[in-house]
């Protein structure tokens, strides 16, 4: 029999804060966390604006050594990690063999390696940095979480682009579900607001380029949406096997229900018209949760700003929901955040999970004038109050990767 999964811990760095309840606090009320790009100087960048972090100070959870050698991906995880175990009640906590840890990231220490790229070419390879290497490959923020809490059991690191954390909470569910842990911290994160991941993604056409006004760039299902906005952060959540967090008396925030993964096998980046891997993947997670269309109380939805993507999830959730599609509320927080994209799963399940807490949805901001072919109830503009017993939560991915998570409000 397949164990039951709740998640008893969140932790958050986000454009919005750097914590989780402070992120939260601004999606409930419609702040943007994009602005000028800082890290860089963009002027001659097709794109000027991102979703950056700020104000976040690395050496609250790290010392001065750690910093220095760590890209910004794998502090962000750390920060979050630590966030996710005082959370769920496990202070000076060491895991041992039944815990573990899933963290996705899409790119990993890019920044890292854009900085060292520079060292070689200017000053020979003899200047490279000696922790350059441990500091750009994509699992080593799952590496040092797992060394940081003695995690021994399960780990491992989707790199599913967009999709990453998502399928990272997928797979850490699946792991206890099945009994091989009873305990995983699991997300995503990423740093990727550099200046060769602006330029590949402005290269694509892919990046909103509405320079003038930043806080308005990510306008999801909007008319005028003409791209995504970068962003970078992490979440990850405690997810635990349910006796285990009784027998502790854990506070439970939601179950985990459902997981559904599939591919597009269509194109790199563009999704299929109707986007017939979501519809596979929303309906295995449904069924994955033995739960119908008309049980679902909200939709996070992927919404990224871009004109394929907006359109082909609403005719995907209009073939999923069928005739309850106009009445399933259906949200973009990322037109808040931008797209983070392998920490965006992550932290929009964190969102999700606290949107039931608080029967909150939150809204999809700077939705001025709807797209007459986006015509879900997408909660323009404000967040709305209502009872939310369970919730969808969609990531889709560079390669046609689909993933969805279903949670539910916890009961005995």
């Amino acid at each position: 029999m397949k164990k039951r999964v709740v998640i008893t811990g969140l932790g958050a760095v986000t454009p919005l804060g750097n914590s989780v309840e402070d992120s939260w606090r601004e999606i409930c009320v419609g702040n943007s966390g994009i602005a000028r790009i800082t890290k860089f100087d963009a002027t001659n960048f097709d794109t000027k604006i991102a979703g950056e972090i700020k104000s976040f100070d690395p050496l609250t959870y790290v010392n001065k050594k750690e910093c220095r050698r760590l890209d910004d991906f794998i502090l962000y995880a750390l920060a979050a990690a630590e966030m996710a175990v005082t959370d769920a009640g496990l202070p000076q906590w060491e895991g041992g063999e039944k815990t573990g840890t899933i963290i996705g990231s899409g790119i990993g220490g890019l920044a890292t390696l854009e900085k060292e790229t520079q060292t070689l070419h200017h000053t020979g390879p003899r200047r490279v940095a000696t922790f350059m290497i441990p500091s750009i490959l994509a699992n080593l923020a799952a590496g040092h979480v797992s060394i940081r809490f003695a995690l021994k059991g399960p780990i491992n690191c989707p790199t599913t682009a967009c999709s990453a954390g998502t399928n990272a909470i997928g797979d850490a569910f699946r792991v206890i579900q099945y009994g091989l842990a009873d305990l995983m911290i699991a997300g995503g994160t990423e740093a990727a607001v550099t200046p060769l991941s602006v330029a590949g993604f402005n290269a694509m056409r892919a990046l909103s380029t509405k320079n003038d006004f930043p806080e308005k760039a990510s306008r999801p299902f909007d008319r005028e949406r003409s791209g995504f906005v970068i962003g970078e952060g992490c979440g990850l959540v405690i997810l635990e096997e349910l006796t285990s967090a009784q027998t502790r008396g854990a506070k439970i925030y939601a179950e985990v229900i459902g997981y559904g993964l599939t591919a597009d096998a269509y194109h790199l980046a563009a999704p299929p018209p109707g986007h017939e891997g979501a519809v596979r993947c929303m309906k295995s997670a449904l069924a994955d949760g033995n739960v119908r269309p008309e049980d679902i109380d909200y939709i996070n939805a992927h919404g990224t700003s871009t004109p394929l993507n907006d359109l082909y999830e609403t005719q995907a959730i209009k073939a999923v929901f069928g005739k309850t599609h106009p009445i399933v509320p259906v949200s973009s927080t990322k037109s808040m955040t931008g797209h983070m994209l392998g920490a965006t799963g992550g932290v929009e399940a964190i969102f999700t999970v606290l949107a039931m807490r608080d029967g909150v949805l939150p809204p999809t901001i700077n939705l001025d004038n709807p797209d007459p072919e986006c015509d879900l109830d997408y909660i323009p503009h404000k967040s709305r109050t209502q009872n939310i017993e369970a919730a969808l939560s969609n990531t889709f991915g560079f390669g046609g990767v689909n993933a969805s998570l279903i949670f539910r409000k916890f009961t005995e």
